[in-house]
């Protein structure tokens, strides 16, 4: 393996974190929006990653991490009954988005951490790097 594939490793980890932080983003952002229907409602996403490996000499190792999709979170809707609301349907109903704030905010620390960890990563790789090349000195 060479010693530049940390970056790529790395680099994708932050990839992937970045789509995670910004599907948390549009899950808090939706989280009070209303509609007249179980169709038209926003449903919580999440997106769904695997390893990616690399087969070297026979062998398989890590290659990085790659967003597979992302889905929506099939938890019911939450049903209010507001007869007065502009957007209510015949039974006076509203539907608002099935986003847990307390989950998202949760995937936003973890998610942000793990970004923090791959750029501890990367500077640490780089810093090992420097100190292999001062040897020739």
């Amino acid at each position: 393996m060479s010693l530049f594939k940390i970056f790529d490793i790395a680099g994708s980890g932050m990839s992937a974190q970045a789509i995670r932080l910004n599907t948390t983003a549009s899950n808090i952002a939706n989280a009070e929006s209303v509609s007249s229907s179980t169709e038209k409602t926003y449903r919580a996403r999440q997106p769904v990653f695997s390893t990616v490996f690399d087969n070297v000499n026979g062998f398989d190792q890590v290659g990085g991490v790659r967003v597979n999709s992302i889905i929506e979170n099939q938890a019911p809707l939450r049903v209010q009954y507001q007869p007065d609301h502009p957007m209510a349907d015949d039974n006076g109903n509203i539907y608002m988005p099935n986003v847990n704030m307390i989950e998202e905010m949760a995937n936003m620390i973890s998610a942000s951490r793990s970004f923090q960890s791959n750029i501890e990563v990367l500077n640490t790789s780089k810093q090992m790097l420097l100190g292999t090349l001062r040897l020739g000195e």
